[in-house]
């Protein structure tokens, strides 16, 4: 008698969706539509000001190869959304596919929205594949960040074998005005730690600011005050209505030491979420 053997396990995969629409109601931003699927939560504290604050959260804790996760942002004329995360997102180690993350961002006329999710920490073996899709009224306001720690710094993980693609398209009045493709793939090529690179970091940044157009002295003294809060190996550049700032640091710490005085500057006054400051 011949005994088959048993079929190959099939890994669980964590599939999510989340959509927030908002709108402005007697000058504040009230939320419009809410929609959640799957491991993807979304909850909006209480605030004290006329921005809305919305905190997406992945319950499955992170995400490995063969996993999704969507996000949607729609955002209505005249009102102000600050967008963020729980807490880190963590890329685990993967058998072979990559893990995808999509974001799409609409926000209508006099409306800002600040994209402002905490760090992604790429482990051992990780690999991730981004999308971030941004459409923007003339005259809307955008703010954007994404910070990735590469590997997890107390238990001392340097990264050998990571991929990571991450790819920005912002378009206003739909011409486009910011692309972006990052691609870092470890299995290939280890030169992270290249001088031209990264050298000695393990974190860095990219923030990209668009407001609406401006005479070149305004857009001067904007780019003068953000190079004069940035430290160590930063760099900001300014072309037409964007600010572009790209940031590196030793650590997940250092980085964000860098990161929240330029964020708290060009939120004009609003202040960081309030899970950045827990």
């Amino acid at each position: 008698m011949t005994i088959a053997a048993p079929p190959p396990a099939v890994m669980q995969r964590s599939h999510g969706a989340g959509l927030i629409a908002v709108k402005s109601v007697t000058n504040r931003t009230r939320l419009d539509r809410l929609h959640q699927s799957g491991n993807a939560k979304i909850r909006i504290p209480e605030t004290r000001t006329e921005c809305l604050e919305a905190v997406l959260i992945n319950t499955a804790g992170g995400i490995t190869g063969g996993d999704t996760l969507n996000w949607t942002v729609e955002c209505g004329m005249n009102t102000a959304t600050v967008v963020t995360t729980q807490a880190c997102e963590r890329i685990y180690k993967s058998l072979g596919e990559n893990g995808r993350q999509t974001t799409a961002i609409t926000v209508d006329e006099g409306a800002s929205l600040f994209w402002l999710p905490q760090e992604t920490i790429l482990f051992q073996g990780g690999r991730l594949q981004r999308t971030l899709e941004v459409s923007l009224a003339d005259d809307a306001r955008f703010l954007g960040l994404e910070a990735v720690l590469l590997g997890r710094e107390a238990m001392g993980e340097t990264l050998d074998d990571a991929f990571l693609h991450d790819r920005w398209r912002i378009r206003r009045a739909g011409n486009l005005l910011h692309a972006d493709d990052l691609r870092l793939d470890l299995r290939s090529n280890n030169t992270l730690h290249d001088p031209s690179i990264l050298a000695a970091n393990r974190a860095f940044a990219t923030l990209v600011w668009v407001g609406p157009e401006e005479d070149g002295e305004v857009r001067a003294l904007r780019l003068g005050r953000v190079r004069a809060l940035l430290a160590g190996s930063a760099g900001a550049s300014a072309v037409g209505p964007k600010l572009l700032i790209r940031m590196a640091a030793p650590s997940g710490y250092a980085l964000r030491r860098q990161l929240m005085p330029v964020l708290e500057h060009l939120l004009d006054g609003r202040g960081l979420p309030k899970v950045w400051r827990t």
